[in-house]
């Protein structure tokens, strides 16, 4: 069927005006937009029915167009509900999201800024969370997208395109019981502005000084002390410290072929100063440890398409110099210790396409790391120096094999792909290592992914466990299980250079299910499998049993008392462990919506053609606002790819010129066009004006940039629920000033809940052949604290006018840990533990509705943690607390209390 030729000159007139929408309203405050906008809605009636043409772009540019679904999404609306100060406190709040359930690495997420990898977390872990457009967490296995193993979560931010602030942040806090107190003050500068961001980041922090005495500690051995004098009152809890960090970040887009570079440079100092007790019994001075530490960071991303290809080249380098002063005990002596890390890690990756396949793209990543580490040591404590060097050198390829899709070729069964990489590293210490995976995800429906992963890796030791020098650290209070007592003993630390590289074989299967029945809410259910072999770790809590395998690492007096143990890594022989981790996520609005702002609730915040707070459009109708507007027709979307065929021919530049000074002139064109709204059009061509009045061409060329960009596949109508699923933002822009309050604010409320609940099905430890086996979940122990089968996280926050709330939740399960005998003599019982942390914060500006003046952008946060100053119980097989877990040990600060005050300007 032919398409009237009025929807193609109308559609010409929406897309015009919607994309005058996507600007900001006052061309002084920000800048024309660039690749990194949403792909803008358009809209605008083309007959006297009131028909329109509706293109929704499908996802904001540098969000991740993936296989796996994303565990977490959250827009501007969902961030300013978090009340977040920074993005490291955003990524803080969602940390049972960000943080990877298989258990292995080091639990950091990869980290992305607009779907492309960054050097470090330190280039933007100090920007406003205002500066945000869109975090989306993705699966573990979309980390080998990117060069990394699946042992990691993937966090992408997308930026605002333009953005400008400075902060003063001031914070002070204390336990409500007294006894010290921290505070900080912290400024951050950040501007991003047509694919530049420069920040500068400046921080102070100082935390005085708390004892033992202070919180009433009863000592383990204070007979031989004058009378009336506290052992405890030498001992501290909390150390004296002071900090100080400077930051300075820049990343630019060169020329127009998608190369970007970015840069990162701080320095950082601290000074602690602790107590461990008394040099002698006459003088009662106390034993001081000071330690003062200078870091020195940078890093670099360069990023550039090749070929069709993303080529990204990372590297992160990291001084620190440690030195510590140690009094001795029963002289006046002190020992120094000085320590050099110097850390250089660089990634350079290839990801792209390798071949169109029936289902879909098959598509690849090739990797090549190069890292250096050397630590140099000196210690009057230890017999020389020490000097470790490690280099490692790795290459890895993985590819993304599509089976079926939906609607193409096996498109029955839905989406089908599979994952496979292959890894090699060569350690200079070490030797060759090597690693692997394989895994499915299928989508049999739009709204449940299934995965599948299997991954071996070989792990070496760490530098410092197969040589750090030996260090004893004296008077540790330590329980002694086979004795049913706590002592202060000595504590023996350090490397050991017989250690093995463990082998780890994992199992992983997920469910992620968008639930059809609960807007904007997923579940997730994940069962993980780790077994490995010869792993490192410390020696275990001395137990009978391990006493009786380790005799050479525990000492005794006379009397039996434990006096030293050597907790120096050695090489178990395997451990097993399986865990069931559910997740639920959803957010929303709440209330009803200010009457007068019912217009704004249609367009959405900061632009139009966007949706309302809870991702739904209005009801716009035709001229007169009546009716439900639905998708747009066959014929509209026909006509829509009509005009951007024609303008994105040669001499389309000129059809959009022309169009847009016909009305710029007022010309009345509704005889070509029934249904035009001349007042409308006029004010939608009056974002194209410059200052004196005439057509902005680059701001016109720049808008027609962007309709040819548009991948057609991605064009459809208001989808309605799959859009409201992902919480899309559609037209809006993210542009401007600082604030927290945003244009087009329907005066709705946001609320968000995230909670995490973990279930450990088994876990053991194999020592040695010959020694019975440890079972962690049924009394057996690792370290000094049981093993509790459930624990759970909850954050839940809403923010509405101006005032917001954000609650958090930490839940641990019971654990115990077996004694020297069958009658549980020196049996150990760990209560469960439940805290709740409460976050209140107002944006004063517009709870008291200043727009001008020191109030506007000025938030008051006050938080208190540990709500129920709840702590864990622990109890010997009498009931009795151990002197060595009595809860001001376990937990010296409590309900902990604070202000914050947080100006943007």
């Amino acid at each position: 069927m032919k398409t009237p030729p009025q929807y193609c000159t109308s559609v010409c007139l929406a897309a015009l005006a919607a994309g005058s929408l996507a600007f900001p309203a006052n061309a002084q405050d920000a800048v024309p937009p660039t690749a990194q906008d949403t792909v803008p809605q358009m809209e605008m009636p083309v007959d006297g029915e009131g028909n329109a043409i509706v293109v929704t772009g499908e996802r904001l540019r540098g969000q991740l167009d993936v296989e796996q679904a994303p565990v977490l999404e959250l827009n501007a609306e969902d961030i300013e509900a978090i009340g977040a100060t920074s993005i490291a406190e955003l990524i803080e709040a969602i940390g049972p999201q960000t943080s990877s359930s298989r258990g292995r690495g080091d639990g950091r997420p990869v980290f992305l800024v607009n779907g492309i990898r960054i050097g470090s977390f330190r280039e933007l872990r100090s920007y406003p969370p205002e500066a945000i457009e869109k975090v989306e967490v993705m699966p573990e296995e979309v980390a080998q997208k990117f060069g990394f193993p699946p042992d990691r979560r993937v966090v992408n931010i997308i930026l605002k395109e333009n953005y400008s602030s400075r902060e003063i942040e001031l914070e002070y806090e204390q336990p409500w019981d007294g006894g010290y107190s921290r505070n900080e003050q912290e400024f951050t500068l950040l501007t991003i502005n047509d694919g530049a961001r420069f920040n500068v980041n400046l921080e102070a922090s100082d935390s005085s000084l708390l004892t033992e005495a202070e919180r009433g500690v009863i000592q383990a051995d204070d007979a031989a002390l004058p009378a009336g004098v506290d052992l405890g009152q030498f001992r501290s809890l909390v150390s004296d410290s002071r900090e100080y960090e400077g930051t300075v970040n820049w990343a630019k887009a060169l020329g127009e072929n998608g190369t970007s570079l970015s840069l990162n440079a701080s320095a950082g100092y601290s000074e602690t100063l602790s107590l461990s007790g008394v040099q002698d019994l006459v003088t009662l001075d106390p034993l001081e440890r000071r330690t003062e530490v200078q870091t020195y960071s940078s890093s670099a991303s360069l990023s550039r398409p090749i070929d069709g290809w993303q080529f990204t080249a990372t590297a992160d380098a990291v001084l620190q110099d440690t030195q510590t002063e140690i009094e001795r005990a029963g002289s006046n002596l002190t020992d120094f210790a000085d320590s050099e890390t110097v850390t250089l890690d660089s990634k350079a990756s290839m990801r792209g396409t390798l071949a169109d396949l029936p289902a879909g793209e098959l598509s690849a990543t090739f990797n090549a790391d190069l890292d250096w580490k050397r630590i140099a040591s000196e210690d009057t404590r230890t017999s020389g120096d020490a000097r470790f060097t490690r280099r490692r050198l790795g290459g890895a390829a993985s590819i993304v094999v599509p089976i079926a899709e939906d609607g193409a070729a096996w498109g029955g069964i839905g989406d089908l792909s599979a994952n496979f990489s292959a890894g090699i590293e060569d350690l200079s210490d070490f030797g060759t290592l090597y690693d692997w995976s394989a895994g499915l995800t299928w989508k049999p429906t739009e709204s449940l992914t299934l995965s599948a992963t299997h991954i071996v890796n070989e792990e070496a030791p760490s530098l410092t466990q197969l040589g750090a020098p030996r260090l004893e650290t004296f008077n540790v209070p330590t329980f002694d299980f086979v004795n049913g007592e706590t002592v202060l003993a000595t504590i023996i630390s350090g490397g050991n250079p017989d250690l093995l590289a463990e082998t780890q074989r994992d199992w992983k299967f997920s469910a992620n299910w968008e639930l059809p029945f609960w807007e904007n809410t997923r579940f997730s259910a994940e069962y993980v499998r780790n077994r490995s072999s010869d792993v490192t770790s410390s020696l275990p809590a001395v137990t009978a049993a391990i006493e009786a395998a380790f005799p050479d690492r525990i000492t005794r007096d006379a009397s039996g008392q434990l006096v030293s143990i050597d907790r120096r890594p050695i090489t178990y022989d395997r451990t097993r462990s399986e865990r069931l981790v559910f997740s639920l996520t959803t957010r929303g609005s709440f209330g009803e919506a200010r009457p007068e702002s019912e217009g704004e609730a249609q367009r959405g915040p900061r632009g139009g053609g966007g949706r309302s707070a809870e991702g739904r459009r209005g009801d716009t109708g035709g001229p007169g606002g009546e009716g439900r507007r639905g998708p747009p027709s066959p014929e509209q979307r026909e006509a829509f790819m009509q005009f951007r065929e024609r303008v994105c021919a040669e001499d389309g530049m000129a059809v959009l010129e022309r169009l847009a000074q016909a009305v710029a002139n007022g010309e009345d064109l509704s005889a070509q066009f029934p249904g035009f709204d001349p007042e409308r059009a006029a004010r939608m061509i009056e974002r194209f004006r410059k200052d004196d009045g005439s057509i902005d061409q680059e701001r016109l060329a720049q808008f027609r940039e962007r309709i040819c960009s548009m991948d057609p596949a991605a064009m459809r109508g208001q989808g309605g629920q799959n859009r409201q699923a992902a919480g899309q933002g559609g037209g809006r822009r993210g542009g401007g000033g600082p604030g927290f309050g945003r244009r087009g604010d329907d005066g709705r409320g946001r609320y968000f809940v995230n909670l995490t609940h973990t279930v450990e099905l088994a876990n053991t430890i194999l020592i040695a052949p010959g020694i019975p086996e440890l079972d962690l979940l049924d009394g057996d122990a690792s370290g000094s604290t049981g093993q509790a089968r459930h624990s759970a996280r909850l954050e839940a926050g809403m923010f509405r006018n101006g005032w917001g709330v954000r609650l958090s939740g930490n839940y641990t399960g019971k654990a115990r840990i077996d004694g020297s005998d069958a009658l549980g003599n020196g049996d150990l019982f760990f209560g469960d533990l439940a805290t709740f942390d409460l976050r209140v914060f107002a944006d004063l500006g517009q709870v008291l509705e200043r727009e001008e003046g020191f109030l506007k952008n000025f938030r008051v946060s006050l938080r208190a943690d540990n709500v129920f100053d709840a702590r864990r119980r622990v109890t010997d097989q009498n009931g009795e607390v151990p002197l060595g877990y009595q809860p001001f040990l376990i937990d010296p600060v409590g309900r902990y209390i604070g202000v914050d005050l947080r100006k943007l300007f």
